[in-house]
């Protein structure tokens, strides 16, 4: 209860970010919030998801600045499918309009984008306008902004247990030599580090089937702001917090 009444009040004044401080190398982000945004004020769930998408171009702008290396951003769940039609037909519709109108100053940026899920089932519309951006940004050498779409965790895992089995019955692989690193090189992010900090927002203390093999080391930091309100304040804070933590992966 002490430490939610210090974050709510801290959100005043930008914290400061020590020095000498680690900044996480890979930050991964579950954008929770817009709908209840939206409610808040009378809006329809997709008023939400447009200022959520707003709320992406400020955070990816701000951990540019401070040197985050990675930022991966929770879109859209395997688990999202269920929702409304409408809902979902506009969901799928904001990586172009995002994309359309922020890819610019996204090279300008030398950012890289990329799609962490599955392609499987995605609208031609979405697909394309990812490739498209891939593409154009895969010489980059800035921050790399990943976009989290279809992604499902316990799916991840199924994909890469199939993988390696048929490569176990094609005699490539041998069964007593599947590791961890063997099962992480079948993972959508097989060509990430593990996130460093994770960040939920909306007061939700949960990490709805998102990374479950990669945040098994991973510092977590919870906020009750809904995204769309999430700022480059609440950022540094959970950058701060982190800062603050030992990470001993099991040692002493």
């Amino acid at each position: 209860m002490i430490e939610h009444f210090t974050r709510k009040w801290l959100r005043k004044e930008e914290p400061v970010l020590e020095e000498s401080g680690n900044i996480p190398e890979h930050i991964a982000v579950i954008m929770d919030g817009n709908g209840r945004w939206a409610k808040k004020r009378s809006l329809p769930r997709i008023a939400g998801h447009r200022a959520g998408m707003k709320t992406v171009k400020e955070i990816a702008k701000a951990a540019d600045e401070i040197g985050v290396k990675i930022l991966t951003m929770y879109a859209f769940s395997t688990e999202n499918w269920k929702r409304p039609r409408d809902e979902v037909d506009y969901l799928m519709k904001l990586p172009q309009e995002f994309l359309s109108t922020e890819l610019d100053e996204l090279m300008e940026r030398n950012v890289r984008v990329c799609m962490v899920g599955s392609k499987e089932g995605l609208p031609k519309h979405t697909l394309e306008a990812l490739l498209l951006a891939e593409q154009k940004t895969e010489k980059n050498t800035g921050l790399q902004l990943n976009f989290a779409l279809n992604y499902g965790g316990r799916k991840e895992l199924v994909k890469a247990f199939a993988e390696l089995y048929e490569e176990i019955q094609a005699g490539k692989v041998k069964l007593e030599n599947v590791d961890e690193a063997a099962i992480a090189q079948h993972l959508y992010t097989k060509d990430l580090p593990d996130p460093d900090l994770l960040i939920r927002t909306s007061g939700e203390i949960r990490i709805s089937n998102f990374m479950l093999w990669q945040l098994a080391y991973t510092e977590f930091w919870f906020t009750d702001v809904l995204w769309p309100d999430f700022s480059k304040e609440d950022l540094y804070q959970a950058i701060a917090e982190y800062q603050g933590r030992a990470r001993r992966y099991g040692a002493v």
